[in-house]
């Protein structure tokens, strides 16, 4: 796998959506996962739950307690985190981890 931990990046978070746009790697239906897992790995999540859909990739995470969805839709090349309930406060720890390995 390859490792693209320097090229993710918070492209922006919207707190009362409970959204986190990050910009990553390019990806494609197959492969997906090869850039989400380093994701995950990277902050620290755990992976409770994927499903595939027609165009998107919805994972089921876990950060500390607190579930979010990971989702990628190949053809945008669209990668987000969303929060459930909650969430709001985790969302924007996660985002400023993301400002810290831009500015790495």
């Amino acid at each position: 796998m390859t490792d693209h931990i320097d090229e993710y990046t918070c492209r922006r978070i919207d707190l009362v959506g409970r959204v986190v746009e990050i910009d990553a790697p390019a990806f494609d239906f197959d492969s997906f996962a090869t850039v989400a897992t380093p994701l995950v790995t990277m902050l620290g999540m755990t992976v409770m739950q994927q499903e595939v859909n027609a165009d998107l990739h919805v994972w089921l995470v876990d950060f500390e307690g607190c579930q979010l969805l990971l989702k990628g839709e190949h053809y945008s090349g669209q990668l987000w985190l969303e929060g459930l309930a909650d969430s709001e406060e985790t969302l924007a720890f996660l985002a400023s981890q993301l400002a810290e390995v831009m500015i790495r």
